[in-house]
């Protein structure tokens, strides 16, 4: 418990500036939409002479985008790209800071496991996460409630935010595997950025190529909102895949961690 609060502390700037980002984010975006459904016709018209293949790389669904919950959708896929950064960065910052800021010999004299220090970086990573999402989340329903005068599907709205928190899971998974296997990572941002736009480009590229198969090697389209909105649920395969990523990625990270030389220099 001690080593879960101490990573917790540690991480709460680092919470606190991403809940701030997040929330700004959500303000912004959703203070434009009344202003984007009065003038709806005249953007749809605009939109129209976007070639199909654009228009489905930006989220952009002609059908719903007049609709908060489709306008939210469009603003969503940029929330998700900083929503991964964040998660990557702590993933990878969370296992590897000993050896980067060589304390690795003062942490091994404590009288706890391996097993123990693993889970308390990962939980105190989980709880950060969710800490984000709660400030997300009261962020998203206050202002849908403010600026939209008729009445909000709350239940498509919760469906389409919690994908964030499921998001953030999958690249905080990837992050502490990555941050396992090279310990020694100098700019742990560098390695975060790098690796969420490169899933973010493929996911915008299997988007526009309509391929199933694309989708399935980016987590950026594992909860496509329109499915969503349409269906009130999520695509199984995918929901699987996810869950598959994040235990096994977490299985293999606490292995290698129980087993590898952790070296203070």
């Amino acid at each position: 418990m001690n080593m879960f609060l101490h990573e917790l502390r540690a991480y709460r700037k680092s919470t606190l500036v991403w809940s701030i980002s997040l929330m700004s984010l959500v303000v912004l975006f959703l203070l434009l939409f009344p202003s984007f459904s009065r003038d709806a016709e005249e953007f749809m018209q605009v939109l129209e002479g976007f070639p199909e293949e654009l228009k489905r790389a930006l989220g952009l669904s002609i059908e719903t985008l007049a609709t908060l919950l489709g306008f939210f959708s469009y603003a969503f896929l940029y929330i998700k790209l900083c929503g991964a950064i964040q998660a990557m960065n702590l993933g990878i910052s969370i296992v590897s800071k000993e050896t980067r800021e060589k304390t690795a010999d003062f942490l091994l004299t404590k009288p706890v496991t391996r097993s123990q220090v693993f889970f308390s970086k990962l939980f105190a990573s989980l709880t950060s996460l969710f800490l984000t999402n709660l400030a997300f989340f009261i962020t998203v329903f206050a202002m849908s409630s403010w600026v939209n005068t008729e009445s909000n599907n709350e239940k498509t709205l919760f469906l389409i935010c919690a994908t964030l928190f499921f998001l953030q899971v999958i690249f905080l998974a990837l992050g502490i595997l990555t941050g396992i296997i090279f310990p020694g990572i100098k700019s742990v941002i560098a390695v975060s950025l790098g690796s969420v736009f490169a899933f973010f480009i493929l996911g915008m590229i299997s988007s526009s190529t309509e391929d199933k198969g694309l989708r399935y090697l980016t987590p950026f389209n594992y909860f496509d909102n329109q499915y969503i909105i349409k269906n009130l649920s999520y695509e199984a395969p995918f929901v699987w895949t996810g869950m598959f990523i994040v235990f096994g990625a977490i299985a293999v990270g606490m292995a290698i961690y129980q087993k590898r030389d952790v070296h203070a220099g």
